[in-house]
């Protein structure tokens, strides 16, 4: 019942008391402490390594993870997430063959992906370590490639089906399962327990996607080759698209990696890494929580000019709302948070977060947008905007470092999001002929206001009054939430 009832569209929760705003806080609800348990078995699992095996184990555990992942973004083509928008905008004549095409496709490229990587495991094993000590490690972990696409898959088809439920169970059993066999494994075999527990993850996670798939929908079609080839076009190409602007993203992240470690040096590059991913990574958890439900009923009603903008309006003021006291809360509490995650070293990066975090009001704005390029389907579009936003993203890196050192790369991150969303809005209002609602347009002026406020009152005053601030910014924002509910 339960997974029906996930399945119903936004309409038909509001007939049944449900506004649109509950069933999106529902969901960031749900996924926001999906991915907090996911992180917290990932702090579990290093923080076991790096006592039962040491730094040593620490750094291969992260050579591996960060070789198989490269390997998986490249030659999975990115379907995790281009396929969800086919899945999602599906008749129930064009499902079925679909969700065959994506699993079929699902396979092969796990398939390839598994067999390039023992065929080139030497390579890697040279490239990785600087030896060959390590060639049984990848072959063992072509497995975990394999499994993971065919994972992804079945994840892509519960999202894009919207059974929000199995999905969130999927994510949450594959990492606790993952950790409970790794940790007897880290005891008794040390070092040579790493590439086993990457593979109990990548089995759990399998397993608990396995057991939880969609079987309601009927896949007994007959398909050939050719048209499983030609009904995961679409897909298959977005994916392209969005693996490619992946990798511009994290060329330019290294290009000015590589920058910084010249012009300053390594210990200025683990600032800003810490800094960046304090705003970054972790408030963008919300973004993440609200894209599970958000990007299918969006692809679900693309076609519909109205519907769209709606939804997208509503997104809007609805992140905007949500993120203000979490930005507001972060920007109060900054040193007691570095201190926690990092230490007084650290705490030369809190200027720099405090001002980027205010970036992200611009970062929500503009990711509600982007969401209607994807679920159009417009690759070249998306490819675009993304190469101009990482290259100026650099651009502005350089010189803002150039011009105030850590605290220039805050002001740089917020430059980089304002000119982002102009860029968006200009595409979301010439190329798909769309508006955001004044709602959308007064919450992202006084959002912007707020946060500026408790940012100003930190450098004036400290944490006390910017505390001040952040209690009146939740007080606010629990009064807009409160209204869109009653009016979405």
């Amino acid at each position: 019942m339960e997974e029906k009832r996930d399945n119903k569209s936004s309409e038909e929760n509001g007939k049944k008391g449900k506004s649109l705003t509950d069933l999106v806080l529902r969901a960031m609800g749900v996924f926001g402490s999906v991915q907090i348990i996911g992180i917290l078995c990932s702090i579990v699992r290093s923080k076991l390594v790096a006592v039962w095996i040491g730094a040593t184990g620490v750094g291969i555990f992260g050579l591996y993870n960060s070789a198989i992942d490269m390997i998986a973004s490249f030659a999975h083509l990115g379907i995790r997430n281009s396929a969800v928008k086919d899945i999602a905008s599906a008749d129930e004549a064009a499902l079925p063959r679909i969700v065959k095409a994506l699993r079929r496709w699902a396979g092969a490229l796990g398939i390839i992906s598994a067999v390039l990587t023992m065929i080139f495991a030497p390579a890697l094993s040279r490239l990785t370590f600087g030896d060959d000590a390590h060639v049984w490690g990848f072959v063992f972990l072509s497995l975990a490639l394999l499994l993971t696409s065919i994972t992804n898959g079945e994840l892509a088809i519960l999202q894009g089906r919207q059974f929000l439920s199995r999905f969130a169970k999927a994510s949450v059993w594959g990492a606790a399962i993952g950790l409970l066999i790794s940790v007897p494994l880290f005891y008794y075999l040390r070092e040579r327990s790493i590439v086993p527990s990457i593979l109990a993850y990548a089995v759990a996670t399998f397993v608990a996607a396995i057991c939880l798939r969609d079987r309601e929908v009927d896949t007994k079609v007959k398909m050939t080759t050719r048209e499983t080839v030609v009904q995961g076009k679409a897909f298959v190409f977005l994916g392209i698209f969005m693996t490619i602007s992946g990798f511009e993203q994290m060329l330019c992240n290294y290009v000015f990696l590589a920058y910084l470690n010249n012009v300053a040096d390594t210990s200025t590059v683990g600032f800003y890494n810490g800094g960046y991913t304090l705003f970054n990574r972790y408030v963008g958890l919300v973004f993440s929580a609200i894209a599970v439900e958000y990007y299918p009923r969006l692809s679900k009603s693309i076609t519909d000019s109205g519907q769209t903008s709606l939804y997208v309006s509503h997104e809007t003021s609805l992140s905007l709302w949500v993120l203000l006291p979490v930005i507001a809360i972060f920007i109060a509490a900054s040193p007691l948070i570095v201190n926690l995650l990092y230490s007084a070293e650290f705490e030369v990066i809190v200027p720099f977060v405090v001002l980027a975090i205010v970036g992200t009001v611009f970062r929500a704005v503009s990711w509600c947008m982007a969401f209607v390029i994807i679920a159009k389907g417009d690759g070249v579009v998306y490819i675009i905007t993304e190469t101009v936003s990482a290259a100026i993203g650099l651009a502005l890196n350089i010189i803002g470092y150039r011009v105030g050192g850590l605290v220039g790369l805050g002001v740089a991150y917020v430059v980089w999001y304002v000119i982002y969303t102009v860029i968006i809005g200009i595409v979301y209002r010439f190329r798909y002929r769309l508006s955001l609602s004044g709602d959308a347009v007064f919450s992202t002026l006084w959002v912007t206001i707020g946060c500026a406020l408790t940012c100003w009152a930190f450098f004036a005053t400290g944490w006390i009054g910017a505390s001040v601030v952040a209690l009146l910014a939740c007080g606010l924002a629990l009064y807009k939430i409160s209204r869109l509910r009653h009016k979405v």
